[in-house]
């Protein structure tokens, strides 16, 4: 595949994400996905079972979508900057529901082989939203004293 179809699959992968398409994962993702950098929930399955189950459970928790800011492709990698804004309206592991608005940056490297996402890392700004989730409080803006 060129970088530009490379591309196509990643924005392809999101948006079936924001229209909440779970089953196109089955299209659009290896069967032995590896995730590098997966959500820190217990009893998460292997491979894309895995990953549908982590969508699911965001996608009833806190639905929202994906705005894809850059995209950058070579060879089999693509790296995607991107914001994602939800609503945390459902319970997370150990993070009952709150009802903010959620926004979280992230870059994230996909590897593609065989026209699928075979492997993910990611960056993402984790803190924030374990913050904006109430999981950890806010910091306090520093004395102006």
């Amino acid at each position: 595949m060129s970088t530009e179809e490379n591309k196509a699959l990643v924005r392809r992968f999101y948006e079936a994400i924001d229209r909440g398409d779970l089953a196109a994962m089955d299209e659009l993702v290896a069967e032995d996905y590896i995730d590098h950098s997966p959500p820190p929930f217990r009893g998460l399955a292997p491979g894309r079972e895995g990953l549908k189950q982590a969508f699911r459970m965001f996608w009833e928790a806190t639905p929202g979508h994906h705005r894809i800011e850059d995209q950058i492709a070579e060879g089999d990698k693509v790296v995607t900057r991107m914001t994602a804004y939800g609503k945390h309206e459902g319970d997370l592991p150990g993070a009952p529901r709150t009802g903010n608005e959620l926004k979280m940056t992230a870059v994230t490297i996909h590897r593609i082989e065989n026209g699928k996402l075979a492997e993910k890392w990611s960056d993402k700004d984790a803190l924030g939203f374990l913050q904006q989730i109430g999981v950890i409080p806010r910091l306090a803006p520093p004395d102006q004293g």
